[in-house]
């Protein structure tokens, strides 16, 4: 049987996915080898959320058909759904698959291998134009199922797919569609096997999961079309009730210790969802509130739905209902129109909230997007200055946030052993997110324990030295 490589670029929707289809193909006798080993076939799922995601996805596969000039390269996802005719040209890829055709990657496959045996000289990277759908009049959501997970700690659900924000500088909802939720029992019925096969933690993601259910009473669809059309403001609506109508079916599943959310709007924490939220079983108090700025007319330039006061009293909630959580959050510097004023406002903001993780990202144009068009690009050079001020910061936030651990005892699911400083050490998460390390002797993988916390290996992890 022929041999798979597989590689993923992107989020961690893209990784679940990209699991997906590797079950499925091993489970038709495909053997799976690594990236940079000889392959009859090389899977690359692709990344469109920046220029520099484009480009990464380009690198890739043309480094896969250097690999073997004689193998079939796939471009999957992102990449082919928002730039099919570029794809088209590209010599170095063979088939293109975009979103929502994921789940038929080896009837694709197969096709495409019989059509090639018969018809060498003919190269049809769409198959007749079916492998990639025009994902903005799409209304189902492609049902896929993950049996077993590559970490047996955590495993990624995805329990939807889709945007409907139509934020100034992001092409995804163009690339993923519309919001298209997952049905509760096929969730259920999925993390009910990863559990029997003894998954601790699930993390539950999508592309935007605080929209998770709008399109189950009939309207999402409607309104996100006529925005799309027209340009309009995008109802306020944030799927609260239907995310923890969900994460509380989760909690009784047998086995699972851990449920963690994925990215959040800060709208949907409101004094009676936090209230519910903190009285689920197993919910890790680590909760990623997206930001993008601190100031309120750059947010309103992003078209982000909220303000910098929402934000702050969704935090406030949060901290309200459950003990120290971590607070994580992405930020973009260097937004077009951004001043030092506005720069300003927005360090002090993240100053006052104190968070536990930031991911900060310098502003990358993304050709198409309301905002590559937008007046007073600001420089990569200033971009560069106001990113280092701001990873100075997240460095000493990030690391009080790991100290109020010293001194404590903390609850660790432990996972793989690694080597630090010529070392072994058994490595495992906090429910906040934070990293521990112990002593591997006598631990088990998989396993929950409660250790104290003496101080600090490294920057990023907490050491207990004794077990």
């Amino acid at each position: 049987m022929k041999t798979v490589a597989f590689h993923n670029l992107g989020c961690k929707v893209n990784s679940y996915e990209l699991e997906v289809m590797q079950q499925k193909l091993q489970d038709e006798g495909y053997t799976v080898v690594p990236f940079d080993s000889p392959a009859d076939i090389y899977i690359i799922n692709t990344c469109t959320v920046t220029n520099i995601a484009d480009r990464k996805s380009r690198q890739m596969l043309h480094r896969a058909k250097q690999k073997n000039p004689q193998s079939v390269v796939v471009a999957v996802g992102c990449y082919v759904q928002s730039g099919k005719e570029n794809a088209e040209k590209d010599e170095s890829i063979d088939l293109l698959v975009g979103n929502n055709r994921k789940k038929d990657i080896v009837e694709i496959l197969e096709d495409y291998l019989k059509r090639r045996g018969t018809q060498p000289e003919k190269r049809d990277k769409t198959l007749g134009e079916t492998t990639v759908l025009d994902i903005n009049h799409t209304y189902e959501y492609e049902e896929m199922q993950l049996r077993r997970t590559s970490g047996h700690t955590r495993a990624y659900i995805k329990i939807q797919d889709g945007c409907n924000q139509f934020c100034s500088y992001c092409e995804i909802p163009y690339a993923r569609g519309r919001v298209r939720s997952r049905k509760a029992e096929d969730i259920l019925k999925e993390i009910t096997v990863l559990a029997e096969s003894g998954c601790k933690e699930v993390v539950l993601t999508g592309i935007h999961i605080s929209s998770y259910g709008i399109d189950f009473d009939g309207q999402a669809w409607s309104e996100g079309r006529s925005q799309r059309m027209e340009g309009k403001e995008h109802p306020e609506y944030t799927g609260a009730g239907r995310l923890i109508d969900l994460v509380e079916k989760i909690q009784e599943i047998p086995g699972l210790e851990r449920i963690r959310l994925g990215s959040l709007e800060p709208r949907i924490v409101t004094p009676a969802t936090a209230k519910r939220l903190a009285s689920v079983k197993g919910l890790c108090p680590h909760f990623h509130l997206s930001l993008q700025s601190g100031c309120d007319a750059t947010l309103k330039r992003m078209n982000r739905h909220y303000t910098t006061g929402e934000y702050l009293e969704a935090v406030e909630l949060l901290r309200e209902n459950f003990n120290h959580p971590a607070i994580t959050t992405d930020v973009i510097v260097g937004f077009p129109g951004e001043t030092d004023e506005e720069f300003r406002e927005t360090k002090a903001f993240l100053e006052k909230i104190g968070f536990y993780e930031m991911h900060i990202f310098k502003y990358s144009r993304r050709a198409g997007t309301a905002a590559d068009r937008m007046p007073d690009q600001i420089p990569d050079s200033v971009k560069t200055i106001r990113s280092n001020e701001l990873l100075a910061m997240e460095k000493r936030q990030s690391e009080a946030f790991r100290r109020t651990y010293i001194g404590r005892e903390a609850e660790v699911l432990l996972e793989d052993i690694e080597e630090i400083d010529g070392r072994q050490w058994r490595i495992g998460h906090t429910p906040d997110y934070v990293r521990v390390a112990v002593n591997p002797e006598g631990t088990a993988e998989n396993t929950i324990v409660r250790v104290p916390v003496k101080g600090l290996l490294t920057e990023e992890i907490l050491v207990s030295l004794e077990f």
